[in-house]
């Protein structure tokens, strides 16, 4: 939750304002958040006396059930609004029918809603329910949809009043997505925090295998090392962002693996999880810091293996020198000219590099394969490719998709669908803002082949999941 203070001044030419923002926003790690006997998320919402709930519709799938019986007991009148939270459904048409929801619901500013965008700086708590939106995503107080090849391109920096760290989602969280987020303690740990990264070296296998010891007959010793982690990783991820909440800073610590990952993820023709990019990005650049002795050999073996045991990415073949040239050119435009890249310096600590030649890249690059040779899979992953739990659509999900695409239609007719809105027709998000149409993050597009040939298409009357003609993860 934010609040500003500002004055105005009378000059001699007109006026000067000044202003300042106070952010103020809690974190609460509790486990069974809809547990009725637990109710510190309902007195929340007590002052109202209703809630708007903003839910992907696999989440309300299994959890559904529990949030009305929770909300019923504490007499909170709840409306849900199911939608879908992956990358290909971050969309402004995805917003438009929150939006709506919003409308009917009769949200003013200052009322409590639980949902992650800024409208007229609506309140709102947040309750992530991955590994990745519990110890990454969590921290940042950026709200943003995508649009045409950018990811977060429109949105804002809008504080939620308190985050419910609940890490018993975890028990029902696929393993695949466990390994996915588990890239990111890494990220943080190896840059900035060793007794972390000590940690995820020493309880690896299980700690995915267990859902951060959340699932039933995990050991106590694993649900305590994953609470250690958990919470000193978070901890520390806010001591980095806090000072540079809205990312004005451009050297930033939490950016390791994310300097070429953004362009070689969707290089292959499935595209990469988001965790397997960064650890590719990662492994490579530990290779790099090696190569100018910032990183010893044997810090440099650990952070690798690390990477393997975990079956997370550290190769690919489509990962080579041209892309590493367009990935360093593109970089370069969202870092103000200069390269940036988080590299670790020692073990737990980070440093950035700007003076690395295109040659040095290279060099880097062929010795980096050479050393996969001698890896598992040559150091590829495991389920490193996006399947219908990345992309915001599900198996057997035609009557959601008809739902979310009808409330999108109702929301852009309320903005003036004809008049530059996107407008949903045949499973077609046409005449998009602009002229443009609807384009998703990277070249995903909706039933429009587009950049990297990456598409999704309509079918039949049902969708066609995935990219590049996959159904469901299967080749269509």
């Amino acid at each position: 939750m934010s609040d500003l203070s500002a004055s105005v001044i009378e000059t001699k030419n007109g006026f000067h304002v000044d202003g300042y923002e106070r952010i103020s926003y809690d974190f609460t790690f509790l486990d069974g958040v809809f547990n009725i006997e637990n109710r510190q998320l309902a007195e929340c919402y007590q002052k109202w006396g209703r809630v708007l709930a903003v839910t992907d519709m696999n989440v309300f799938d299994v959890y559904g059930e529990q949030i009305e019986k929770y909300f019923q007991h504490y007499n909170l009148d709840l409306k849900v609004h199911k939608t879908k939270i992956g990358e290909k459904a971050k969309t402004i048409p995805t917003f438009l029918s929150i939006v709506d929801s919003m409308t009917e619901f009769g949200i003013y500013r200052k009322v409590l809603a639980w949902l992650s965008f800024r409208v007229q700086n609506t309140n709102f708590i947040r309750v992530p329910t991955t590994v990745i939106g519990l110890i990454d995503a969590s921290v940042s107080i950026k709200v943003a949809v995508n649009y045409g090849n950018y990811k977060n391109r429109l949105g804002a920096y809008h504080a939620p009043m308190h985050t419910f760290l609940d890490f018993t989602f975890l028990r029902t969280l696929p393993t695949a997505q466990i390994r996915n987020g588990f890239a990111e303690l890494i990220k943080i740990s190896s840059c900035s925090h060793l007794p972390t990264f000590d940690l995820l070296d020493q309880y690896c296998e299980q700690l995915i295998s267990t859902g951060f010891g959340r699932t039933d007959g995990a050991p106590v010793e694993v649900r305590d090392a994953a609470d250690k982690i958990n919470r000193e990783g978070i901890h520390e991820m806010l001591k980095l962002e806090t000072p540079n909440l809205h990312e004005i800073g451009l050297d930033r610590v939490i950016a390791y693996g994310h300097t070429w990952s953004p362009m070689h993820e969707l290089v292959p023709e499935t595209p990469l999880r988001h965790g397997h990019a960064i650890s590719i990005d990662m492994a490579y650049s530990a290779t790099l810091a090696n190569n100018r002795k910032l990183l010893s050999d044997e810090e440099h073996h650990r952070i690798l293996k690390l990477f393997s045991r975990a079956g997370l990415s550290m190769d690919h073949a489509q990962f080579d020198e041209d892309i590493l040239d367009k990935g360093t050119q593109a970089i370069l435009k969202t870092r103000d000219g200069k390269l940036r890249a988080a590299v670790p310096n020692p073990l737990g600590s980070c440093t950035f590099l700007n003076d690395v030649s295109p040659e040095e890249l290279n060099a880097a690059l062929r010795r980096h394969k050479e050393i996969m040779k001698g890896y598992p899979r040559n150091g590829e992953g495991l389920e490193a490719f996006v399947d219908a739990s990345d992309t915001g659509y599900t198996e057997n999900n035609q009557k959601e998709v008809a739902a979310l695409e009808a409330a999108a239609e109702k929301a852009g007719s309320l903005n003036g669908s004809m008049n530059g809105m996107n407008v949903v027709h045949g499973g077609k998000i046409m005449d998009g803002v602009n002229g443009h149409d609807n384009v998703h993050i990277n070249g995903h597009s909706n039933g429009i082949p587009e950049t990297n040939g990456v598409a999704e298409k309509l079918a039949n009357g049902g969708l066609t999941n995935g990219v590049n003609g996959f159904t469901n993860g299967a080749k269509a």
